[in-house]
């Protein structure tokens, strides 16, 4: 998710039904394919002139997803593959489950590079799993499955862990407030091997006012957490694990050079631990723990008191 685009524009959904017909965009190049109102979401996809598809919701809201069809290995958005490097924690990795689907971006790479392994895909919408798979060539098949579900409903029920979560759910503008507290958290823990890692993506301090209280509730319920700064985004991976295993940067780089060169992956892993490791935070003063009592103070501050309420609230936002 591309946090450039994001601050682009405002964050006005109008309510449209699908278009019968392709609109251009004022973004140059970019053409609307399909525009549609869900439950949740403006969905709108559209293709530039090199064919590449993108997902937003809203016209102008952040991008969820590039695609190029036909080519699972194309990551445009650099936050997929500094997620990546959470597969060099993993002991295992036959299980893996992704909290949000977009345009089946993870899923699709995940599926190319780990032909054998479980893939299940959660995303609330039905909407946009029917999208994913009408324009964006995301396909179910015997091992890799689509749920229509919340997804912390869907982890908290989950009866066989997982060797590697990945949590990318995100409205127009932001995580789900239900996706962030302790109680989440602990029920993700749970659902996770304990040679397995968790993978969160968020956006970073100077955008996100609850960024230290989301790493602080990270802390809080895993053992070990590892921060990679995205480069040239507004985005922060999370990668925690339920285990001590204290790593230095050059430990980690080592250990994601040598899965992306067995898995045969188009680009170097470590990269992204070379440029972004921050390794990880001391428990910061100031951030809390986020709580599901939390969740009861709907009222969102205006746009310039949210910066100085910091994590005193939780945004409304639903996907």
């Amino acid at each position: 998710m591309n946090r450039r685009q994001f601050l682009a524009g405002s964050f006005a959904c109008v309510a449209l039904v699908a278009l019968a017909a392709p609109v251009v965009l004022a973004r140059a190049g970019e053409t609307v394919l399909y525009e549609k109102a869900s439950a949740y979401n403006t969905i709108v996809v559209t293709e530039d002139e090199n064919g590449l598809r993108t997902l937003r919701f809203g016209r102008v809201g952040a991008r969820q997803s590039v695609v190029k069809p036909g080519d699972p290995d194309y990551l445009a958005l650099p936050y997929a593959r500094v997620a990546l490097v959470g597969l060099a924690l993993s002991e295992e990795s036959r299980r893996f489950l992704v909290v949000g689907l977009g345009g089946g971006t993870l899923p699709m790479f995940l599926r190319k590079h780990y032909p054998d392994a479980t893939i299940d895909v959660v995303d609330i919408d039905p909407e946009v799993v029917d999208v994913a798979k009408k324009f964006f060539g995301f396909r179910e098949d015997g091992l890799m499955n689509a749920h229509v579900a919340d997804g912390r409903r869907f982890i908290e029920r989950s009866r066989q862990p997982y060797d590697v979560i990945f949590l990318d759910a995100f409205g127009a503008d932001s995580i789900p407030p239900r996706l962030t507290t302790r109680e989440f958290l602990q029920a993700v823990r749970r659902a996770v091997t304990p040679g397995g890692v968790v993978i969160g993506n968020l956006w970073g301090r100077g955008i996100n006012p609850l960024y230290d209280s989301m790493v602080r509730t990270y802390q809080e319920v895993f053992e070990e957490l590892l921060i990679l700064n995205v480069q040239g985004s507004g985005n922060v991976i999370l990668l925690a694990l339920p285990r001590k295993q204290p790593l230095r940067q050059e430990e980690l780089l080592q250990l994601a050079r040598k899965v992306s060169a067995a898995r045969r992956f188009p680009f170097d892993l470590g990269e992204p631990v070379k440029s972004g490791f921050l390794g990880a935070h001391v428990k910061s003063r100031h951030g809390r723990v986020l709580l599901d009592r939390d969740l009861e103070q709907r009222t969102r501050p205006s746009a310039g008191n949210a910066a100085r309420a910091g994590d005193a609230y939780f945004a409304d936002s639903s996907r």
